[in-house]
């Protein structure tokens, strides 16, 4: 089966936090979430693809989704370099490959 019957490639999410701890903020760690992705099976299945992000003035950052974040289907995806800037919370992200 090809990856545009399942729907993956063009999939649009929303950034919705920084991966964090008590004391610490990851900014090339993002949490993301997928509108029709539901459960962490589901999610799990997105591994491995690579997400872009693009900012007003047109530059793209390009990241990985490494894992699943929680049972709900939310994923975290990794950013090379400096990371996200802070403008990108709630923004769109979208997977390209």
């Amino acid at each position: 089966m090809s990856l545009n019957k399942l729907g993956i490639l063009g999939m649009v999410g929303t950034i919705s936090n920084y991966k964090q701890g008590r004391h610490t903020l990851h900014p090339k760690h993002c949490i993301i979430v997928f509108p029709n992705i539901k459960n962490r099976k589901e999610a799990n299945k997105l591994i491995g693809r690579t997400v872009v992000w693009i900012s007003s003035t047109g530059k793209e950052l390009k990241g990985t989704i490494t894992r699943a974040h929680g049972n709900n289907g939310a994923i975290r995806a990794h950013f090379k370099k400096a990371g996200v800037p802070g403008q990108a919370l709630g923004t769109k992200v979208k997977i390209i490959k």
